[in-house]
């Protein structure tokens, strides 16, 4: 795939993430793929990305950093949002979080089948505890 038609597919699939239209996911992920060395459905993944949402309704993806090469994408997302139910294990405090995820896909057949994902947990628990 071209630099910029992948480019170009990430930025509509974090549109997608954004406008939590989830059911569209079947246009930028595989039918089967692979999250942090585990297998998942597209549905799970799906659902893993929805419960999320749930849990920080203003959780936008925002791609600060963002390379393609070849198949992959590599991408710091910048998230600014305050959780309202329990987040990466963390209980909500009424505090805004900012953090980053660190974030690799590789993309098969133009949609992502493979994805490595580092989110900067640690962050999120440092700002909700003050």
């Amino acid at each position: 795939m071209a630099h910029h038609n992948l480019e170009s597919t990430y930025l509509a699939y974090l549109d997608v993430l954004n406008g939590r239209r989830f059911d569209e996911l079947d246009r930028y992920v595989c039918d089967e793929l692979v999250y942090n060395d585990k297998p998942l459905t597209r549905q799970q993944y799906a659902d893993m990305i929805a419960e999320d949402a749930r849990a920080v309704p203003d959780l936008r993806y925002e791609a600060h950093l963002l390379s393609t090469n070849g198949d992959l994408v590599g991408c710091r997302l910048w998230f600014d949002c305050t959780p309202t139910s329990t987040f990466l294990g963390l209980e909500p405090t009424g505090r805004a979080v900012s953090f980053a995820e660190h974030v690799f896909y590789r993309f098969e057949g133009g949609r992502i089948a493979h994805v490595w994902s580092l989110i900067d947990r640690d962050a999120v628990a440092s700002q909700l505890s003050r």
